[in-house]
């Protein structure tokens, strides 16, 4: 039987807007504190016992290894289908190395993946990349995940991005954010450290804007 929104609570139904709208605006989950704060709650265990509930009726998954664990489970939304190319890998890690720039060439790809037009929202330039490795994985995107990337040169601080090292000819997918004299590109990972490096050598390739999942 398909799920509605409509039959949530107005508690639960207002959970599930607040988890939404942060993602959209921050690029990654909100903690249980977030969303006693956003939505209004008396307690973090008042939050808990209702996020308990929404996974139990699968509108949520919980990620309790990671500080902020919480993914919308997507509801099925008709749409036709796209084909974008799948164009490579990229790095959530330590960058690696790549020919040169024309990699990011969507025009030259052979290999494509087929997606739902909800998950595009009628965005052009769309290109998808294979994830290597975990320092994303606070943001929920891990080893072997496909990213959706948009194809755009500049992104806000904060946006998830694919960057191009012009000196070390190297990609990674990391937050960016500028900082006086320098770049500051941020994983979502407390256990990996950011890379700092000079503005001329940054080129951004394109910004994150879906990720399919590959479940274990």
């Amino acid at each position: 039987m398909e799920r509605k929104i409509e039959e949530l609570s107005p508690k639960k139904r207002s959970i599930i807007d607040f988890i939404h709208r942060f993602w959209r605006d921050m690029g990654y989950p909100p903690t249980i504190r977030d969303i006693v704060a956003g939505c209004g709650l008396s307690s973090t265990s008042v939050a808990d016992y209702n996020l308990n509930i929404l996974e139990r009726q699968g509108y949520i998954r919980r990620h309790r290894e990671v500080a902020r664990g919480i993914e919308l489970v997507p509801r099925p939304t008709p749409g036709r289908l796209l084909q974008v190319p799948l164009i490579g890998q990229i790095a959530a890690g330590e960058p690696i190395p790549v020919p040169d720039a024309d990699t990011w060439d969507s025009s030259a790809s052979s290999e494509t993946l087929e997606v739902t037009e909800d998950l595009t929202r009628g965005r052009q330039g769309v290109y998808a990349l294979r994830v290597k490795g975990s320092s994303m994985v606070d943001a929920l995107i891990n080893d072997g995940d496909i990213v959706l990337m948009q194809y755009v040169s500049v992104v806000e601080n904060g946006e998830m991005a694919a960057v191009w090292l012009k000196a070390e000819k190297e990609v990674t997918l990391k937050k960016v954010y500028v900082e006086p004299g320098r770049i500051r590109l941020q994983p979502a990972n407390r256990g990996v450290k950011p890379i700092y490096v000079a503005p001329d050598n940054v080129e951004v390739q394109g910004r994150v804007v879906a990720v399919i999942r590959q479940l274990a």
